[in-house]
């Protein structure tokens, strides 16, 4: 299973709660740990949240997965094998668009000009309508 071996090429130590925690982040889309949770459970009804929370932190630092601050809700985790992107979130619908992490680079080649300021837009979204919303009356 490749998960196995990413998980001991990262040192670590290869466990049930891991391989669903991860396998579950990999078939989600920015999903939040009671998302995770509940995908878990779906053929492992015993394991609780403060398992998942445990095994996103523990797989968020050896670089597997990745959280992101993606508008009023709480943190959403990805996989990290994904293209870096920021993301573009719609506050009517919802909808979360990624966008390749080079097509930021006025923005933040601008905010480093001007103020100095090193940016990372992979843990943050911008929020706004999306075109379709927007349109609507």
């Amino acid at each position: 299973m490749a998960e196995q071996h990413e998980l001991h090429k990262k040192g670590l130590r290869l466990t049930p709660q891991r391989e669903l925690v991860l396998a579950a982040v990999r078939s989600l889309d920015h999903a939040t740990p009671e998302e995770v949770h509940e995908k878990v459970r779906e053929t492992h009804p015993s394991v609780n949240l403060s398992t998942i929370y445990r095994n996103l932190e523990t797989l968020e630092n050896v670089g597997l997965v990745q959280h992101s601050h993606l508008g009023h809700g709480g943190v959403r985790y990805h996989a990290s094998f994904e293209t870096i992107h920021a993301h573009l979130t719609c506050e009517s619908c919802g909808t979360i668009i990624e966008v390749p992490i080079g097509e930021t680079s006025a923005f933040t080649q601008g905010l480093l000009n001007d103020y100095g300021f090193h940016t990372d837009l992979t843990h943050l979204a911008i929020a706004g309508r999306c075109e379709t919303c927007f349109a609507k009356p």
